[in-house]
């Protein structure tokens, strides 16, 4: 704990008497919102593996935890003890095979045992016991990850696919599906369209990958192929705009060719 007594310090002082009226009036609610857009930041640090920007956004994580944690120790609700207890306590209790006698000899069986704890404490704890796998998956999480969510509680309940071209085959299948809707109207394209995302997610659920990592890798590229295209039209004097169709496909592939030869 000594190691975060100056964070605590500096969280307190933002929030006394005479501190700063922005962090005075912020609530869990709000400081929800500053964590979410801090764990993005953080993503995109751990994907360009960027050990400075790593270093600086884990600490920001970390501040808007303590800071959402001494909102509520503040205000009598809980301490920062009982987070620690809780949740140190869950942990020893979900490791039998290093805290106690429980012998596990496959990852299998390691994800069986930890479901299983799991189901104990709910069932423990007077929570009314759960109706369906998908319980669990939290409503409002963004759409990739809770279509990834869904798609992991769905396997551990039994239902998944044999192999990863019957992924694929649903996939291709989703496609066709969409291109037939299109022609029904919107709702029904925009249904067909969340169908195709979602066989995608499950694609690279079992081709061992995150989805939300793979579509940042992707935009990314995009964007630094989109940039290059823009400096070369900008000293070429070219607008964009105005541009036919096969021209800007040429500068496009030139663009991506010098992506290429950056990247190599």
């Amino acid at each position: 704990m000594e190691t975060i007594v100056p964070l605590l310090e500096i969280i307190r002082r933002l929030r006394g008497e005479n501190g700063c009226v922005w962090d005075r009036k912020q609530t869990p609610s709000t400081m929800w919102k500053c964590l979410a857009e801090e764990l993005y930041e953080l993503e995109e640090a751990i994907v360009k593996d960027d050990e400075d920007n790593i270093v600086e956004e884990l600490g920001d994580v970390l501040f808007q935890i303590l800071f959402i944690m001494e909102i509520y120790a503040g205000s009598g609700r809980f301490s920062f003890e009982r987070v620690v207890n809780t949740v140190a306590d869950k942990m020893i209790r979900r490791h039998p095979h290093v805290y106690g006698d429980s012998r596990i000899t496959s990852e299998d069986g390691l994800n069986k045992q930890w479901d299983a704890i799991k189901a104990g404490e709910k069932s423990g704890s007077g929570i009314s016991e759960r109706r369906s796998a998908l319980d669990n998956v939290p409503g409002g999480m963004p759409g990739l990850l809770r279509a990834l969510k869904v798609s992991k509680s769905a396997v551990k309940a039994g239902f998944e696919w044999d192999n990863l071209s019957q992924v694929l085959d649903t996939a291709v299948s989703e496609i066709r599906e969409f291109d037939a809707a299109l022609s029904m109207g919107q709702d029904a394209a925009m249904l067909e369209f969340g169908d195709i995302l979602f066989s995608l997610v499950n694609v690279a659920r079992f081709a061992g990958f995150h989805p939300e990592t793979a579509l940042y890798r992707s935009t990314s590229k995009f964007e630094q192929r989109f940039r290059i295209m823009e400096a070369s039209l900008e000293k070429q004097g070219l607008d964009l705009k105005q541009m036919p169709s096969e021209e800007k496909e040429k500068h496009w592939q030139a663009a991506k060719q010098v992506y290429a030869q950056k990247k190599s």
